[in-house]
């Protein structure tokens, strides 16, 4: 389980690098969001939580990656709290809470109305007025595909509850 956690929180760093339109050509979800330039926030976190291998893994991983102006608007210190090592274990909450097992296209995504995370709850999923919201978040390019999954670009961080 510890494994596949880790898998999950990779994807979702990934994912989150990926905020721009590229299509990876045969990176991983990792790779593809740190050529993406705007997930360094992301990038960061799954590097302090110890996911960056886990997202490189076999897959397939859906993230839901926020991007850093996505970060930037946690309460101030937020972020650098959350890299401190002793709060590991609510980062990698956090991050594995952004990934979804298996590969989810946007096509699919709005005909859920949950899914499931690598975390262990659920992200609500409302698709309403031309636009997909997880949770709170809006997601704001989709369908990033990577060697081992996609990733949905998101405005907000989501926090498990």
């Amino acid at each position: 389980m510890k494994a596949y956690v880790l898998q999950v929180l990779a994807g979702i760093a990934v994912v989150g690098m990926l905020g721009t339109s590229l299509q990876a050509q045969g990176k991983d979800i990792v790779d593809t969001a740190v050529g993406a330039g705007q997930f360094k926030t992301l990038a960061a976190a799954l590097k302090a939580a110890g996911l960056v291998d886990t997202l490189k893994g076999a897959g397939p991983f859906t993230v839901f990656a926020p991007t850093d102006e996505a970060f930037a608007k946690l309460p101030k210190g937020t972020v650098e709290e959350l890299l401190k090592p002793e709060n590991k274990a609510k980062l990698t909450a956090i991050l594995t809470y952004h990934v979804v097992a298996g590969k989810v296209m946007a096509a699919d995504v709005v005909k859920v109305k949950d899914a499931k995370t690598v975390q262990g709850g659920s992200i609500k999923v409302n698709a309403a007025g031309g636009k997909v919201m997880v949770d709170n978040a809006t997601v704001t390019k989709t369908d990033i595909t990577a060697s081992n999954g996609v990733i949905h670009v998101v405005d907000t961080v989501l926090m498990p509850h």
